[in-house]
């Protein structure tokens, strides 16, 4: 039996997406047109679940995706917790091919199991896990909530669904993730399960 159920979805499209560039915590882009597009059609297709509330990071990009909801009057919170990981200095760069071997090394490092190492300037998946486990306790305290939308960034999904779903930080790249991908799972009091795995049909459907 489920006692809570919880639709996670990444963002929708940015400019920075589109042109390969970094984002992170530090960058609080707005969705593209695309992105908006993808905001509204996840809408239409999820607008008749009875969330009970809707949580986001602070960043424009997670509000912006959500806002059909947020235009319905339900409740909302905004939770820095759930932001980007820091990507450092690099945030609001152009990916060179020298910074693209560059991070290549460091998520082969957190693949290794090296889940504390910092990239340079920003923060590491553990760092960002413990900053997620206060938002992770609020979530689970309320057991009112029965069912929630959350809305974050991919890395940080990442890290979220290896916490929630007790897999090691090292293989958090098992989660796949695109703009407006969904991830729905179950909580039964003791464990989480995914019903629904990097969800995209909603993108499909006829263009509004």
């Amino acid at each position: 039996m489920s006692l809570k159920k919880v639709y996670l979805i990444r963002h929708g499209q940015t400019d920075f997406n589109l042109q390969g560039i970094v984002q992170g915590s530090g960058v609080n882009s707005d969705l593209n047109a695309e992105g908006r597009q993808q905001a509204a059609l996840f809408f239409e297709m999820y607008k008749a679940v009875p969330f009970d509330k809707v949580y986001t990071s602070t960043l424009k990009r997670s509000i912006q995706s959500v806002q059909g909801f947020l235009d319905m009057g339900l409740p909302h919170e905004q939770h820095a917790g759930l932001n980007e990981i820091s990507w450092g200095t690099r945030e609001g760069t152009r990916i060179t091919p020298e910074e693209d071997a560059y991070y290549y090394n460091m998520l082969q490092r957190w693949r290794d199991g090296e889940t504390n190492v910092c990239i340079e300037g920003g923060e590491s998946p553990a760092l960002v896990a413990a900053r997620q486990q206060p938002f992770i306790d609020l979530m689970l305290s309320r057991t009112e909530e029965e069912t929630i939308l959350i809305c974050m960034h991919g890395r940080a999904m990442r890290i979220l669904l290896s916490v929630l779903l007790r897999y090691p930080l090292k293989c958090m790249d098992t989660f796949e993730h695109q703009n407006l991908c969904l991830y729905q799972l179950d909580y039964t009091g003791s464990m989480f399960a995914v019903k629904q795995y990097c969800q995209v049909a909603h993108l499909q459907e006829t263009r509004l």
